[in-house]
């Protein structure tokens, strides 16, 4: 009976699959990368701090009507602050791609002329 030998996957030879991954990529996308996963910790950052503000004034609410005053408030802001950090987002992406596809021309370029026909 054959043993099968197993191929060693990444995590064997020291690099995780997410650092195989990126060590294909370039320096630019990287730094994309980065920049992104940075804007996206900040923003969940400071939702979760807004939203535990929110409790605690839901918890200290005396009556029905300040609830409700409360609540609104707090899906407009946050309504509003998702639409916004999305379209940043989109944003970032955007340029990202702009300067990784950039970054990939050769920068020659063939003129119409020399074309053989």
């Amino acid at each position: 009976m054959n043993k099968t030998t197993k191929p060693k996957t990444d995590t064997e030879t020291g690099a995780t699959a997410m650092t195989a991954a990126m060590k294909a990529v370039s320096p630019t996308v990287m730094h994309a990368w980065y920049d992104i996963m940075a804007e996206s910790a900040e923003f969940v950052m400071k939702r979760l701090q807004q939203d535990m503000e929110t409790q605690r004034a839901i918890l200290s609410c005396k009556n029905p009507a300040e609830l409700m005053k409360i609540q609104s408030e707090f899906y407009q802001t946050a309504m509003k602050q998702y639409s916004e950090e999305a379209a940043h987002l989109f944003k970032m992406m955007s340029e990202a791609t702009g300067d990784a596809l950039k970054q990939a021309q050769t920068g020659q370029a063939r003129s119409y002329d020399d074309v053989p026909l």
